[in-house]
């Protein structure tokens, strides 16, 4: 019977998308499930992958929408994957990147919002593509990607970027693990995150309840996070944290998210030595007076990845850079670092709020009393000597290597040139389109792109070369 519905399913995809295995070039990820997909729990499933028509791959898996405004706001909804065998987590290689058991489908935010329009964060389809290989050229780990095209239960729901999900693992995010409650063994092994707090809410609500429920983004507590000393000016905050969502002060405060250990899994001496370290970071920056060779706030910092973290961001122009979405790790016996970078898709020239000339760490001066304000932090760095110097130094290195012009745009133009030879964009754009059949042109799109990289870079180089 199962065999029988599955060939059903795939003849209803051959028909409603023209195409055959045989002559599709693009990786295929066909996903199956007995229940519809969930944003608040994985449900069991099954997932075949095909690559040049020919069936690589079938696992086991558990599937949940992933996102916050992205889920609520987009027709095409991103997924986390969880790799199976028995019910239990099992570690695949797919599509030749390190094995793992949790990976993620990146989709795009589409969503007609009448019969003759429709908007979309990136009609491009490539900002997280383009910003992880960039990173990762500079040397900087960033999620590993693959392009696929992806169905869920006979229905095409075109082009998504297969990425590895950001977490502790010797191939991804290599942190180790915190050990002991003493020094050495406590110093490392964790991951923070300044985000929202979607994803930590209630389960097994209506599906209604998840498609509104905005108020789950900002429910900061004791358990699942910990709160800076400073508000977003460097000034001590002198209101108690954990306030209800977006109480009249959030804007102020800036929250650490525990990521790696997770909340249920950090002991009391982990939360301490790791609330402790950013506290003392932050109060070295506070007080710091910028003048001299010396800065005490170097203790505590990679200094490298704040700057590349930095770059690669102001680079695509990531409106959600610093403020949310925004990765920290710092390995065993190692300084906090910057990263990995995350989460692209409101960038390059989209974003409406930070003019281009600017950056986008100034973020605050353009926007007021959002309820995610970018830290003190950026603002204090803008003003170092020491940092800026950094930054002149590594940007003149990038710009003769991996972010000189030809490397830049080279990139943009070798994935247009993929995405569009193996039809998948057609396909893409043949499924996403209003009732009326108006639908994006990708190559005005991408024309777009290409120009605001073209200023972005000029202008950087100016700024940048003024230091």
């Amino acid at each position: 019977m199962k065999t029988c519905i599955r060939l059903l399913f795939l003849l209803l995809v051959l028909a409603s998308c023209d195409r055959d295995y045989a002559a599709h070039s693009l990786p295929m990820i066909e996903i199956y499930t007995n229940s519809d997909i969930r944003p608040d729990v994985k449900i069991n499933g099954e997932m075949t992958l095909f690559l040049e028509g020919e069936k690589i791959l079938e696992s086991s898996i558990g599937v949940e929408y992933r996102g916050s405004t992205s889920y609520r706001m987009s027709d095409k909804k991103s997924m986390s994957i969880e790799t199976r065998i028995g019910g239990e987590a099992r570690n695949q290689s797919l599509l030749g990147l390190p094995a793992e058991s949790d990976w993620v489908l990146m989709g795009h935010v589409f969503r007609a919002n009448n019969a003759d329009d429709f908007y979309a964060f990136d009609p491009t389809l490539m900002h997280h593509y383009i910003s992880y290989e960039w990173a990762r050229n500079m040397g900087q780990y960033a999620s590993r990607c693959r392009w696929v095209e992806v169905t869920v239960n006979g229905e095409y729901l075109g082009i998504y970027v297969l990425m590895e999900k950001l977490k502790a693992d010797a191939q991804r995010i290599d942190v180790g693990d915190p050990s002991g409650t003493k020094l050495p063994g406590i110093t490392g092994g964790y991951i923070l995150k300044i985000d929202k707090t979607s994803g930590d809410g209630p389960t097994g609500q209506p599906i209604e309840y998840y498609n509104t429920n905005w108020g789950d983004d900002a429910v900061y507590k004791s358990s699942n996070s910990f709160r800076s000393h400073y508000d977003i000016y460097g000034d001590t905050l002198g209101i108690e944290p954990f306030r209800p969502p977006y109480h009249d002060q959030q804007w102020r405060e800036t929250y650490f998210l525990y990521e790696h250990p997770g909340p249920g899994e950090m002991n009391y001496e982990q939360r301490t030595y790791i609330q402790n370290y950013l506290h003392d970071f932050e109060k070295a920056l506070a007080e710091e007076t910028f003048t001299g060779n010396e800065r005490r706030y170097l203790d505590y910092i990679d200094l490298e990845s704040f700057v590349d973290g930095f770059i690669i961001n102001e680079l695509a122009g990531n409106i959600d850079a610093y403020r949310i979405s925004t990765f920290l790790h710092k390995p065993k016996n190692g300084k906090l670092r910057f990263g990995p970078v995350w989460d692209f898709n409101i960038g390059y020239g989209r974003q409406g709020r930070v003019p281009w000339d600017d950056w986008i760490a100034n973020y605050n001066d353009h926007v007021t009393s959002d309820a995610w304000m970018v830290p003190f932090w950026w603002q204090s760095f803008l003003q170092d000597p020491v940092f800026q110097q950094a930054v002149k130094s590594r940007w003149t290195e990038l710009r003769a290597t991996v972010l000189s012009d030809g490397a830049v745009l080279g990139l943009v133009n070798e994935t247009e040139s993929y995405l569009v030879s193996h039809g998948a964009v057609a396909r893409n754009y043949n499924k996403w389109r209003t009732s009326n059949g108006n639908t994006v042109d990708h190559a005005n799109e991408v024309e777009f792109l290409r120009n605001y990289l073209n200023q972005r870079l000029s202008w950087m180089d100016g700024e940048i070369g003024s230091w």
